[in-house]
């Protein structure tokens, strides 16, 4: 039988834990980071207009700096090619794993025989 998980009044998973949200899309992101370039208004005006949490509205805007060279960093692309290879390299090494429990036990068997 499958226990139930406790939910906390805020939507957290766990009490503790904060709720997670869907992520926004790439167009509502790119339209909040040029709000802020316009520099009509300060990033924590824009962020309360959108209703988004200014330290959220802060890192897309350093993404986005980044992604067009204006700052060091990874850019998107580059953080989800290292994305991809972290998670294929994890793969690897358990695949490797599984393999080198599968020769020891063949190894074990055929002496035996």
């Amino acid at each position: 039988m499958e226990a139930k998980r406790k939910v906390a009044p805020n939507g957290a998973a766990e009490l503790g834990q904060r709720p997670t949200h869907a992520p926004y899309p790439p167009e509502f992101r790119a339209q909040a980071v040029q709000l802020v370039h316009s520099g009509g208004t300060s990033m924590r005006q824009v962020a309360k207009d959108l209703g988004v949490h200014e330290e959220t509205l802060r890192l897309w805007v350093r993404q986005a700096d980044v992604d067009v060279g204006r700052r060091d960093g990874l850019t998107t692309a580059e953080r989800d090619e290292l994305t991809q290879l972290r998670r294929e390299n994890r793969r690897l090494k358990e695949e490797r794993e599984i393999l080198k429990k599968a020769a020891a036990f063949f190894a074990k068997e055929s002496v035996t025989r």
